[in-house]
């Protein structure tokens, strides 16, 4: 069984539940896709299959593709990803489709992306340093400060929060609310925020480790006084 399918972030919208409180949802194109290799334990040491993103724009493959995906017997699609597969499910084939509808309303899914690049920033924006003083005269307002010893070890430690490139890593944000599921539009609603801006490709996976959904209960309030 496969457990995730490749997506793109759409945007971000927000539902109104039965109760009147608003969720932010995010929404998510989720498929079509098609299997275009599967992997077994014998061949390739693991289990997974090889997604392909169907999408409208054309895709130009070298030789070597070309020959993979007509092994396949599918087109050849632009976007592919790797996903693993569930022990115990029906077995998956080259050509496969796997859609929207593996989902369902109050499912726990994992969102797989990359951030939105910052760019070169300094340690109080990247590292969320405090700074120095910002009084008149103290020419240290948001200066890195010591990077380390010039006598012992006279070098600057692996790992030392410094400036630099900020952004554009790969994020996965876990345990996410399917709040929503249109199949036929191939839209996934979840709730909160996702990695990436308009039209990021995203990993959207069956949560690893989904926590249950915690109910606020309200208790009487008891009164004091003699018993």
């Amino acid at each position: 069984m496969v457990t995730g399918i490749i997506g793109k972030k759409v945007g971000m919208t927000q539902l109104f539940a039965e109760d009147g409180t608003v969720q932010p949802a995010t929404v998510l194109r989720a498929g079509p896709c098609v299997v275009a290799q599967v992997k077994n334990v014998d061949r390739d040491g693991y289990e997974a299959v090889q997604l392909g993103f169907v999408d409208a724009k054309t895709s130009k493959e070298n030789k070597p593709s070309q020959g993979h995906f007509k092994a396949a017997g599918v087109p050849a699609t632009r976007l592919r990803r790797e996903v693993t597969l569930k022990a115990g499910g029906d077995p998956v084939k080259p050509g496969d489709q796997v859609n929207v509808s593996m989902f369902a309303n109050g499912d726990r899914v994992d969102v797989i992306g990359t951030s939105r690049g910052k760019g070169f920033q300094g340690v109080v924006k990247r590292h969320h340093f405090a700074g120095g003083r910002a009084s008149h005269g103290s020419m240290f307002h948001r200066a890195p400060g010591s990077i380390g010893a010039s006598s012992y070890p006279s070098r600057v430690v692996k790992g030392m929060r410094m400036a630099g490139h900020m952004g554009a890593d790969r994020v996965t944000v876990r345990n996410l609310k399917v709040l929503r599921v249109d199949a036929e539009n191939n839209l996934l609603l979840v709730e909160g925020a996702v990695p990436g801006g308009p039209n990021a490709i995203v990993v959207i996976r069956k949560a690893i480790a989904a926590k249950p959904i915690r109910v606020a209960q309200v208790e009487p309030v008891k009164k004091k006084g003699k018993k």
